[in-house]
């Protein structure tokens, strides 16, 4: 496995090992001890999530205030611009975003550790995204960055994306802060 810091602090990419013969590949996609001794990630995953989204389906920004989640993010199937925001005040990176293509080819994963705002925009015609997280989810607790926040000015691959109705109504980058 091979580890890359990413732009914001704490973050990773992980390429796994992969082993290929003429019958298909094999790698692990999570291995306790290794990803907390190489990783550093020290809570448990309580949570697998799953989605299945289509051709420029954004999901996100999302984040929980009392019960932040660390996300560990992979693509099973097609292709994702993934993006973190780091929302944690003490942060040396705080306020700054950083995206990073994940697919279904070199099965790389994003590590996202607890304090940032979370989402994605589908690449490929279907889309199946898995990822593991360290709290589970509380719909209560749940905001919403707005993806298209001038302050942030996030690169998205995708001028108009397909959003939720949740997603529409996400806050501005100023309106989160205030209140952290």
């Amino acid at each position: 496995m091979k580890i890359f810091n990413r732009k914001l602090a704490d973050t990773k990419e992980i390429i796994p090992l992969i082993h290929k013969d003429d019958r298909g590949i094999f790698f692990e996609t999570f291995h306790k001890q290794k990803y907390k001794k190489n990783i550093s990630i020290e809570d448990e995953f309580v949570q697998e999530n799953y989605s299945i989204s289509s051709y420029g389906v954004l999901r996100g920004l999302h984040f929980q205030k009392k019960f932040p989640q660390g996300k560990l993010i992979k693509v099973t199937k097609g292709k994702i611009f993934d993006v973190a925001v780091d929302l944690r005040p003490n942060s040396k990176t705080f306020c700054q975003w950083d995206g990073i293509y994940l697919d279904d080819i070199c099965h790389n994963q994003f590590w996202i550790p607890k304090g940032f705002a979370h989402g994605f925009i589908s690449l490929s015609d279907v889309v199946e995204v898995e990822y593991k997280c360290t709290d589970i989810y509380h719909p209560e607790d749940e905001e919403c960055l707005i993806w298209s926040d001038k302050k942030l000015d996030i690169k998205w691959p995708i001028q108009n994306p397909i959003l939720s109705k949740k997603d529409l109504l996400g806050k501005s980058l100023d309106m989160i802060t205030n209140n952290l």
